[in-house]
């Protein structure tokens, strides 16, 4: 009797730890195949093509910013000071004035003329991005005063720092430029004309 008891007891425990091995055995595959369906290498990969991304971001806005740093031409103009003429876009440019390498004035032709009164030198920047200067012709408005190139100017004031001429040619009024807290510019078919917010207005030819 006692030997059939031992027999039965010896054989639970052999079909427990057999059990307890097939769980354990269960267990790492389970582990092992989690482990593979979450592999940390193609996130880090993903992690490292999105840093990757932005730089070549930052790069390309560092290149873009250096090139609208680099003017596309010089010029010196009347007075002796120097021009920066960059191109923004169709129709579209800026000009930096400069001497000894201050920067003195700064002005933009989006699409129409430009003017400036840089302290008694004139400067137009034309849509097309043409830079002209000179000196001298001011008229003091409000009135009508001859311009060069045959035109003649009717300048009214319309506010503080807020003055309008009508350009007049021989068929009549040509064009309106107005100077509303700052300068204004006009290329009068090949006649330049500034009207400064001041109401002073000058031409050259």
């Amino acid at each position: 009797m006692r030997s059939n008891t031992t027999a039965r007891t010896a054989r639970s425990r052999t079909l427990r730890v057999a059990a307890a091995a097939l769980i354990a055995a269960a267990g790492l595959s389970l582990t092992a195949c989690s482990g593979s369906d979450t592999d940390p290498k193609p996130a880090a990969a993903e992690s490292s093509a999105g840093a990757q991304g932005t730089d070549a971001k930052v790069e390309n806005k560092a290149g873009t910013a250096n090139k609208a740093a680099s003017p596309s031409r010089t010029q010196k103009l009347v007075d002796g000071s120097t021009a920066k003429i960059y191109k923004l876009g169709d129709l579209h440019y800026r000009v930096e004035i400069v001497n000894d390498g201050a920067e003195l004035a700064t002005m933009e032709a989006k699409e129409g003329d430009a003017g400036l009164d840089a302290n008694g030198m004139y400067v137009v920047l034309t849509a097309g991005g043409e830079v002209r200067s000179w000196m001298g012709g001011e008229h003091q408005g409000p009135g009508t005063f001859k311009l060069a190139g045959g035109w003649t100017a009717k300048v009214t004031k319309v506010g503080e720092l807020h003055y309008r001429a009508k350009i007049i040619g021989h068929d009549g009024e040509a064009a309106t430029i107005e100077a509303n807290q700052k300068d204004a510019g006009l290329d009068a078919n090949g006649s330049s004309i500034v009207l400064s917010s001041g109401g002073v207005i000058s031409s050259h030819a």
